[in-house]
């Protein structure tokens, strides 16, 4: 067994997005080529409504997958080919751009004004950036949820397997991993990975000790992994909760550009033009 250590650390930063949305980012584009395939991720949890409410109008995505996950409140949405629907308190939405899409996304807060969440961009290779657009639309009774019997340890499982349960997520060409894993305290728990496959923990509860050299990371920390084939993380006197993501790195050249991300700068502009003239939506 080949332990992995802590690469990297990323604290969750503040920015805004979309119409005026307050939220964290744990990493994005200046880290492309270390997440690869994981492009981006936002940590959206808020209890103040004027912080989300505007939301993220109509705007385009092409050649990427945006992933979100709801803890609590809801997501309105709709897009240029009449889809509409609300992702709500633990459902997952896995939207394969593709060749492009113009969507929007509406914030809701739960009764309490409390909207908890998580957006992934995670990229495709150039064989699938110009595919057919679809979703993976996952309610929260779909995620399959595995207690181990050693450690009480929590896991639902969102996409990939983990003793012979299957995500509900599937036909991803990276083969992603996604998993929201709860540790109680005074608990050691090992995971298993697949060598050469990036692997980043989001913790978003509690504290833990994280790989070989037992990094601690708390609420609002991102973790990026060496490689070898298994992680291991300990808690102490508080039990943790993260997000752990995996998947196979596409290792092709990165041109981005806000909402789209293809292989050349040539076919980003192509992108853009495209959206200027109305034949974006293939």
């Amino acid at each position: 067994m080949i332990k992995r250590k802590t690469a990297k650390i990323y604290p969750a930063g503040p920015t805004i997005e979309g119409a005026g949305v307050h939220l964290k980012r744990v990493f994005s584009s200046p880290e492309a080529t270390l997440t690869d395939p994981f492009l981006l991720l936002d940590d959206f949890r808020s209890d103040d409504p004027s912080k989300y409410y505007a939301g993220f109008p109509w705007h385009p995505h092409r050649g990427i997958e945006t992933i979100t996950y709801m803890l609590k409140g809801e997501v309105e949405h709709g897009d240029s080919m009449g889809n509409k629907g609300i992702i709500g308190s633990g459902d997952v939405q896995w939207m394969t751009a593709g060749s492009g899409i113009i969507h929007q996304e509406m914030l809701k807060g739960d009764e309490n004004g409390h909207m908890y969440g998580f957006q992934l961009w995670a990229n495709l290779p150039a064989s699938h950036k110009m595919i057919g657009p679809r979703y993976q639309e996952i309610k929260a009774a779909e995620i399959p949820e595995i207690v181990t019997a050693e450690n009480g340890v929590r896991i639902k499982v969102i996409s990939g397997t983990l003793n012979g349960v299957t995500g509900p997520v599937t036909g991803i060409i990276t083969n992603p991993e996604y998993l929201d894993i709860t540790v109680p305290v005074n608990t050691a728990y090992t995971h298993a990975l697949k060598k050469g496959y990036t692997a980043i923990a989001y913790i978003f509860e509690g504290n833990g000790m994280f790989g070989e050299e037992k990094q601690a990371a708390g609420n609002g920390t991102g973790l990026l992994f060496g490689d070898g084939d298994a992680l291991t993380l300990m808690t102490n006197a508080q039990p943790v909760r993260f997000l752990l993501l995996s998947g196979k790195p596409i290792q092709e050249p990165i041109a981005w550009y806000g909402p789209i991300v293809m292989n050349t700068e040539d076919e980003l502009r192509l992108a853009f033009e495209e959206y200027e003239k109305g034949t974006f939506v293939k």
